[in-house]
């Protein structure tokens, strides 16, 4: 239910879930208000939760389109492991990125986007499916370009079990070794190939590109809570995804602020593990009597 905003046949499909399991009669128009009061109700708790996301000391952030009656939009992330905030902008410009991120110092994990080239390279984490996907498409062609793809996917590869074996491990010390390994393998092949022969030209600008955000590539060796992929964005983006592609967006500004308000309370209690119906119950509740609201952040400790 907390996607059907802006949506009239999703809408409709409620009224008769009501009246199927709740043997309750129930108007559009009354969906509507319940899910306006909700929205009314997140308010401060989806303003305190964007305060936690900029003051974390790791994040994910990741944006995908949307629409505004038909219009192109945008729809951006920021997710540390408990919280979530999302917002619906204009489009997926850095001024956007800066807006969301303002004066959080996080180290942000994210795709290659030009959006976050604003953000210093130790401050980011360039998620490693990307190029992965990249290097895959180089291996399908020719001479030195599938020679770089191969490569690179070979030392994807390794990265990725090298973060497997931390995972089981813990042992950093032995995470950043085998770093070291890698990035003295994969910095001489991106060289050659961004370099200025014809016979690089298929993958050169690729190459550069990486180069470009090279100290970005291994943040997560060094840093704790950092990734090194981006799937925690893309994962709690997906429930908003699928909503797109089954409705034609928002039909209105309100609506666009339900569908930042109520994901992100979704997103949130998903993170926490924590009931959405149960703090739903006590929201409307605290806003109906005029009472202190109960916000959605919480800390490990206090999960």
């Amino acid at each position: 239910m907390t996607l059907s905003v802006g949506n009239r046949i999703s809408r409709r499909d409620t009224v008769e879930l009501c009246e199927q399991l709740l043997s309750s009669r129930i108007s559009t128009g009354t969906v509507d208000a319940i899910l306006q009061r909700t929205a009314d109700a997140l308010a401060e708790p989806c303003k305190d939760l964007l305060e936690r996301v900029r003051g974390a000391s790791a994040l994910n952030m990741d944006e995908t389109g949307w629409r505004l009656r038909g219009a192109q939009r945008a729809l951006w992330g920021a997710f540390t492991d408990r919280h979530a905030i999302l917002r619906i902008e204009a489009d997926r410009h850095e001024d956007r990125a800066k807006e969301l991120l303002a004066d959080s110092q996080a180290i942000v994990t994210s795709d290659r986007w030009w959006a976050y080239s604003h953000l210093p390279v130790r401050r980011r984490q360039v998620c490693w499916s990307h190029p992965q996907r990249d290097f895959a498409f180089h291996a399908e062609g020719l001479g030195v370009e599938k020679q770089l793809g191969e490569e690179g996917l070979r030392i994807c590869e390794a990265v990725f079990w090298a973060w497997e074996i931390f995972q089981h491990t813990g042992d950093r010390r032995e995470l950043k070794r085998r770093v070291r390994v890698l990035r003295r393998e994969l910095k001489p092949i991106l060289r050659e190939h961004a370099g200025t022969k014809a016979r690089y030209r298929q993958g050169r600008r690729f190459a550069r590109n990486v180069l470009k955000v090279w100290p970005a590539l291994w943040t997560f060796a060094d840093h704790a809570g950092v990734q090194p992929t981006n799937n925690h964005a893309e994962r709690a983006l997906r429930g908003a995804v699928i909503y797109r592609k089954l409705s034609p967006g928002s039909q209105s500004e309100t609506g666009d602020r339900r569908i930042a308000r109520l994901p992100s309370a979704h997103t949130t209690c998903r993170l926490q593990r924590r009931s959405l119906h149960a703090y739903l119950i006590d929201l409307l509740g605290a806003h109906a009597r005029g009472d202190p609201t109960p916000l959605l952040a919480q800390s490990a400790a206090g999960h």
